[in-house]
């Protein structure tokens, strides 16, 4: 096989990946790996990838970028909505109890099916926290549910409430699950997100709920950003769309987190 053809097939895996290593590479093509660290600077110097410790990303995938709701909104429904189904069966249906939703696309999806699961009330109220403007529209006016608004500075990116009112509002609560987006899932370096004063936020609800779920789709496995707002074993249960890869399942199995594939 020529350099230039398996320079574009190790681009693809990448593009579908969203990260590869270079020992499996090395073993897929059956090379040294000096060749494979070879082939990815390649890659780089032509913008096809990033790399990273042992291994390559995408080359979008910088530790600040950061989507609008709009964007991430388009993006995965499919494999948005089965997390958010996975996700809404650990929430009993027919009894009272609290829920904190965090702000993002997946957890917008879950609120959604929340509101359809609750729009003609039931045994108790379920009380949800949000400081989501989207989520808290979703839900506002439903018979079944108690909403609970966290305030603060509005982010026009993500239309999230943060900063020090937000966080200390949700360091006095104490709900039975916090459903958690993350930008990044990575084996050493935890859960992370690229905006400070939204990983102040999220760190706060892991803190606060007795059980956190994070709600993610695969192509934040194995990601980092720029903010850790969780380490691996602060987290209870992770709900993805695809088979963490090995390091990450490795890793996550050692924290205690259990992993739920929808």
């Amino acid at each position: 096989m020529f350099a230039e053809e398996r320079q574009q097939l190790i681009s693809g895996l990448v593009a579908e990946l969203g990260r590869v290593s270079v020992t499996d590479l090395a073993e897929r093509f059956s090379i040294t790996t000096e060749t494979v660290r070879r082939d990815l600077a390649a890659l780089e110097s032509a913008g096809s990838l990033r790399r990273v410790h042992g291994g390559a990303v995408p080359s979008d995938r910088l530790s600040t970028r950061e989507e609008s709701v709009g964007e991430r909104a388009i993006q995965r429904q499919p494999e948005k909505l089965r997390i958010a189904q996975a996700a809404l069966a650990l929430i009993p249906e027919a009894s009272a109890g609290s829920i904190l939703l965090d702000a993002g696309s997946t957890t917008e999806t879950l609120a959604g099916l929340l509101a359809s699961q609750r729009s003609n009330g039931g045994d108790g109220e379920l009380v949800v926290i949000t400081h989501a403007i989207p989520i808290a529209a979703r839900l506002s006016g439903n018979p079944g549910i108690a909403l609970q608004i966290l305030g603060g500075r509005v982010r026009g990116l993500t239309q999230a409430a943060v900063g020090q009112s937000t966080v200390d509002s949700a360091s006095r609560l104490r709900p039975d699950i916090a459903f958690v987006g993350a930008n990044g899932i990575h084996a050493t370096f935890g859960f992370s997100t690229p905006d400070p004063e939204e990983a102040a936020v999220k760190a706060a609800f892991v803190t606060s709920a007795r059980r956190v779920v994070v709600v993610a789709d695969s192509s934040k496995l194995d990601a980092e950003t720029l903010v850790q707002f969780a380490a691996l074993k602060d987290v209870d249960t992770v709900i993805t769309d695809r088979e963490p890869s090995e390091e990450l399942s490795a890793a996550l199995a050692e924290a205690g987190v259990d992993v739920v594939l929808a």
